[in-house]
């Protein structure tokens, strides 16, 4: 069963709707609190939770629970409630779906995964015992070592939820990796993909097969040392984590790993860097939606501090937010519509030089669908000329329309451009930035006066000789 059960209802859990939920344990089941109070936790008869319970989130946006959960949730607005199950107890996870079952049947909606959910009846956990601090401490890490915090996440996508989102904030904090297992067939967001960094952060993937492997690597792994390493002499280093494909130095490559999806999606990803004035006046997110717009015909749908997405697109709000967190660092996601499938996450930093934003974003497209590239000079001159562009590297690649990550091998994407703001092209000496080792002369955008330049790539996924000219680019630029 399930470690995670979801409530998706219609109306918002009330205070006596989730007291009803609670008592799903029974009367004599004890109550805690985490997270400064935003997490509700059931405890067995030592005070250690045996389910961890999030506020419930009001979620706005058209399409999130489908991408996420492939489940069909009440008209929006909805609530979505998290009921989180202490790991390898059998117990705690009838309580999670009874919590759950409980919160449907009084405010209306339906549970995730319906089969966790069918029980009203009290649980009772007399003498169940669970995991003692410090791994029962944090409610989405399973298991705890001195290098790394294990999540495992038993979802058909694994998404960067608010549980998931203090993982990866507790394990930096305490110097540790983060760990994500996740069953065979289970995908990430690009969101999770993004964050999860390198050695020795790793997503596990269960195989039938192989035992464990990497599900971006391939490399076959072992629990060993007190975390999932790479199988073989010397592999549980960070240097046998380097590969990426089938058949590279290291651990073993797990055959599950190189059965390639078939698929005739491709993916349009830019990846840019955009520094503003420290400005009262200033408001974030208006580049991305520009680019949104330019190559969709429409603004971003929502987004939010955590995956659902909740909020409906408001660059306002969003600036308002990290306004708040400031001078600290704030993370967002931004969705679009479920009709044109679009992901982008933006971190903004306050920094000596500005405002700082970096945004990757994604768009999907099917095997009947061209990607909008004759569009992307014209959302490069948008960032460059009217929202202080500083670079950007735009890219195409063979992968899913849904854009959830696989735990096989998609192959890697080609350049299709890369982009040079005006203020970084002013700063360099001489015509270095118009002369380069690229058979196409770099393309002015803005006024000839103070000038971005973009410069062509092949942009052939078939072709990897494109990441030459790119790596001879920069080398240029860089005055190597």
């Amino acid at each position: 069963m399930t470690k995670d059960v979801i409530a998706l209802t219609r109306r918002m859990p009330d205070p006596a709707t989730v007291l009803t939920g609670l008592l799903a344990g029974g009367p004599d089941t004890l109550a805690g609190f985490a997270g400064e109070g935003a997490v509700v936790q059931l405890c067995d008869e030592l005070g250690r939770p045996l389910v961890s319970v999030e506020a419930p989130l009001l979620v706005q946006v058209e399409g999130e629970a489908e991408r996420l959960l492939g489940a069909t949730p009440p008209p929006v607005p909805f609530w979505w409630t998290e009921a989180r199950a202490t790991t390898g107890v059998p117990d705690a996870e009838r309580l999670a779906g009874a919590f759950a079952a409980r919160l449907v049947a009084l405010a209306g909606g339906s549970a995730w995964p319906p089969e966790a959910a069918r029980s009203l009846g009290v649980v009772r956990t007399d003498g169940v015992s669970v995991a003692p601090d410090p791994a029962a401490a944090a409610p989405a890490v399973d298991v705890l070592t001195d290098k790394v915090a294990v999540v495992i996440q038993d979802r058909p996508v694994v998404a960067m939820t608010a549980w998931l989102a203090d993982a990866f904030r507790a394990a930096a904090e305490a110097g540790l990796g983060l760990q994500i297992v996740s069953p065979p067939g289970a995908a990430l967001t690009p969101a999770v993909r993004d964050t999860l960094g390198g050695w020795p952060s790793r997503w596990v993937v269960r195989d039938e097969r192989d035992g464990y492997y990497d599900g971006r690597t391939g490399a076959v792994l072992r629990w060993q040392d007190g975390m999932f390493a790479p199988v073989g002499p010397g592999a549980a280093t960070p240097t046998a984590d380097a590969p990426g494909v089938p058949g590279a130095p290291g651990a073993p490559v797990a055959a599950a790993f190189q059965e390639v999806a078939a698929t005739g999606g491709r993916q349009l990803t830019l990846t840019y860097r955009a520094v503003h004035p420290a400005d009262e006046r200033l408001v974030l997110g208006g580049g991305l939606e520009a680019v949104w717009r330019e190559l969709t015909g429409e603004p971003p749908a929502g987004w939010g501090t955590a995956e659902p997405a909740n909020l409906p697109w408001s660059p306002r709000r969003l600036t308002d937010v990290a306004y708040e967190r400031a001078p600290g660092s704030t993370w967002f996601v931004v969705v679009g519509s479920p009709d044109r499938p679009g992901s982008a996450t933006v971190r903004v930093r306050r920094t000596e030089a500005g405002v700082e934003e970096e945004v990757t974003l994604a768009f999907g497209y099917g095997a009947d669908e061209e990607p909008p590239v004759d569009a992307v000079p014209r959302a490069a001159e948008v960032l460059a000329t009217r929202h202080r562009l500083q670079s950007m590297l735009v890219q195409i690649r063979r992968a899913r329309r849904d854009l959830a990550v696989p735990p096989c091998f998609e192959g890697p994407g080609a350049p299709l451009a890369f982009v040079l703001g005006a203020e970084e092209v002013r700063a360099m000496p001489g015509d270095r930035a118009r002369r380069t080792p690229l058979s196409q002369a770099p393309v002015e955008l803005g006024p000839k006066t103070r000038a971005a330049l973009y410069y062509p790539l092949p942009g052939d996924p078939s072709d990897l000789s494109a990441w030459k000219d790119f790596e001879l680019l920069v080398r240029h630029l860089k005055g190597a």
